[in-house]
């Protein structure tokens, strides 16, 4: 009776839904007792809701076989080795059938770009996990420059956030007898030498901020016990989180900084000597990126117009002598490596040893350049020769020479590895991933809807070629929409053997909240103004209606983490809209969101209850509290994990019960492990998508 049970009361009004979704409702929490994660009551209530749900799509004839053929693609061989520079060797981190925690492994350089290399094992995450009977998750290394020999070795319990640090050596490929022990906690570290560290971490009662992440910094010398490490800066309860940056580069410059993180957004960096601190005059919305030939290289978010200078846009990437930062942080005198223009955007940077890579989206096309400031103060970029009509991101960089890795993919094109000579301006493909579905008869086009308030928001729609444009097309639209998050074309093996292969049409939205389009694309849905995200999201949607390549009755949509929030206010504002949501790790009751897991960190996001305005906004489109007993939903397939100690499992729980309560029908599927993610391992990811498109399978096609 659970998963189909449907109480017949009326179906509302469009106008009456319309008025719903603006009110400040804010009914009595009777589901307080499920944010008690691990409490024997609320895993009793998962296991319960995770049997009905297996009952019915695990026992689907659709499920195995979309198992298997997950498992088959996340297991095989053909998988791009995914490089990282350590030193002057390529490093990986593999997962297989006989690894499912993985192994990290080493090859030269020469022998990477071989079809064949000839990997060494440095380290077997299984048989540690085996050895020490925990259910180690690798979150991979942090290193002492250059990068060859000392690391910690990050290990998570079953994916989370925190993790338990170990001094490591790459060269002998054992942990240092009697070194570095960092326990359980969620924390930051920068390497000061060989022998140094500079921690934030969980000290003790009142070391943590209300976002769950540290906010005091200590220097700790090798052989002292971790209790006498000795306090060099205190933030305060109230940051996100304060953080050491140690940076280096070849030419034998350094820099010592401490970022501390007013809010997601909003940055304090300060020039850290010895136990004294002194701010660097960057504006709040700017990152640190790099250190490059003794130059510091920073990403500002917002119009800056430094003392006597003119003004630099938001979105520029500049650079600062490393020399004079360090001698007078006070006063900065930026160079402009790079600008926005009205359709490019700046979206990652790296370093090599003499230049400067750069990654940017042109109306959501990428691009790639080297950037250089020769004797001068002058910056030049030079375009990269790399395929149109692919996303680009840099993969790794060499800090000890110009070699450089991308990653170039998209919808249809198997994702490849680019190696370059960043100095030369040289790239040329190294590697390539096998088809790992059939795409032969699909083809990608950009579209663009008209949001209500008349702004143009462009998506791409993966298609058959002969596409039917009768509204009876499966179609999964998918979005984020948050954080200057982009989301650009990518290939995905799973998406495409799972649901493109059978007949299915992707949808990607670019909404405004995201990276896309610079800063002020992200800023146009800040806290209150965030109701346009959802509008566009919408308009989307009824685009593809009205274009007839699909309907209400075929029309699926899918998001995680604040993806997942944006499925819920979907569905609760527009519950005629779509006959399939997949909400996944989600935020969903956002009138608590500030108190649960690491919530308060995200109120430079969606704003604060403890203001009245923010309050009552997120009370009109929180999904938790705008559910209603009276209004007939779609079915939702609500997926989180118990180890998600980001977003944490509560939200999913406490929107199912809220369903149950109202008599709605709903699929639930908490897993244990995997964090803030699909599954700690190749099997559980596995699981998981099949899950996802059996249900998909059941709602669009069937």
């Amino acid at each position: 009776m659970f998963l189909n049970l449907r109480r017949r009361l009326p179906v509302l009004s469009a106008l009456a839904l319309a008025s719903l979704a603006l009110a400040v409702t804010e009914l009595p929490d009777k589901y307080l007792w499920l944010e008690d994660v691990w409490s024997p009551r609320a895993l009793a209530w998962v296991k319960t809701h995770n049997q009905r749900t297996a009952d019915v799509l695990e026992k689907d004839p659709h499920f195995v076989p979309l198992q298997t053929a997950a498992l088959k693609i996340l297991e095989s061989q053909d998988r791009l080795p995914t490089p990282r520079f350590q030193g002057t060797e390529i490093f990986n981190t593999w997962q297989d059938a006989q690894h499912l925690r993985g192994i990290l492994r080493h090859t030269s350089v020469a022998d990477y770009l071989k079809s064949q290399p000839h990997w060494q094992t440095v380290l077997d995450y299984d048989a540690l996990a085996r050895d020490e009977h925990q259910s180690w998750v690798q979150k991979g290394l942090e290193c002492l420059f250059p990068g060859d020999d000392l690391c910690l070795v990050r290990l998570s319990a079953g994916g989370e956030d925190a993790t338990t640090d170990r001094e490591f050596s790459l060269k002998t490929g054992r942990f240092v007898e009697n070194g570095f022990v960092l326990p359980h906690s969620k924390q930051m570290i920068g390497w000061l030498d060989r022998n140094t560290l500079l921690i934030a971490r969980d000290w003790g009662s009142g070391t943590m901020t209300q976002s769950g992440y540290p906010f005091v910094i200590k220097l700790w010398k090798r052989g002292q016990p971790l209790a006498q490490a000795t306090e060099v800066y205190r933030g305060a309860a109230s940051d996100m989180l304060a953080a050491p940056i140690v940076l280096h580069d070849a030419g034998g410059h350094n820099l010592t900084l401490v970022q501390r993180e007013i809010s997601f957004f909003e940055n304090q960096y300060s020039v850290l000597d010895g136990h004294q601190t002194r701010r660097l005059a960057l504006p709040p919305k700017s990152t640190v990126n790099d250190l490059l030939n003794g130059r510091l290289i920073v990403t500002v978010d917002q119009d800056w117009t430094p003392a006597g200078q003119p003004k630099i846009p938001q979105g520029s990437v500049v650079a600062l002598d490393a020399a004079a930062v360090q001698k007078d942080p006070a006063h900065l005198h930026p160079a402009i490596v790079f600008s926005p223009s009205a359709t490019e955007f700046a979206q990652e940077v790296g370093v090599t040893r003499n230049r400067l890579l750069l990654t940017t989206l042109e109306n959501v096309q990428g691009r790639a350049y080297s950037c250089d400031a020769g004797a001068g103060a002058k910056w030049s970029c030079h375009k990269l020769a790399i395929p149109a009509n692919r996303s680009v991101s840099i993969e790794t960089t060499s800090p000890l020479d110009d070699q450089f890795f991308l990653n170039l993919t998209g919808f249809l094109t198997p994702s490849a590895l680019w190696y370059g000579d960043a100095a030369r301006c040289t790239v040329r493909e190294a590697k390539t991933l096998p088809p790992q579905f059939d795409a032969s008869r699909d083809t990608v086009e950009q579209l663009a809807a008209t949001s209500k308030d008349g702004t143009r928001i462009p998506y791409f729609v993966v298609r058959p070629k002969e596409l039917k444009y009768d509204g009876s097309n499966p179609t999964l639209l998918s979005a984020y929409g948050g954080f200057q998050i982009s989301e650009t074309p990518r290939y995905s093996a799973l998406d495409g053997k799972l649901w493109l292969e059978r007949g299915g049409i992707f949808v990607l939205a670019n909404i405004r909240g995201g990276g896309e389009f610079g800063p002020a694309w992200h800023e146009a849905g800040l806290k209150t103004r965030r109701q346009r995200i959802y509008d566009d999201f919408a308009a989307v949607a009824q685009d593809l209606i009205a274009r007839k390549i699909t309907s209400s009755r075929h029309l699926g949509i899918q998001g995680g983490s604040n993806g997942g929030l944006l499925m819920g206010v979907e569905m609760t504002q527009h519950p005629d809209l779509f006959q399939a949501v997949v909400i996944q790790i989600p935020l969903l009751d956002m009138l608590r969101f500030e108190h649960i897991a690491a919530g308060a960190s995200w109120v430079g996001e969606y704003g604060s209850v403890s203001n009245p305005q923010e309050r009552a906004f997120l009370a009109s489109i929180s999904p938790y509290n705008q559910l209603r007993p009276d209004v007939n939903y779609p079915e939702p397939l609500i997926f989180t994990t118990t180890r998600d100690d980001r977003v944490g499992p509560v939200h999913a729980r406490k929107f199912a019960a809220r369903m149950e309560e109202f008599g709605k029908p709903f699929f639930y599927d908490e897993i244990i492990e995997g964090g803030h993610g699909a599954g700690a391992d190749a099997r559980e990811q596995a699981r998981t998508n099949a899950v996802m498109f059996t249900y998909l399978t059941r709602k669009l096609m069937e």
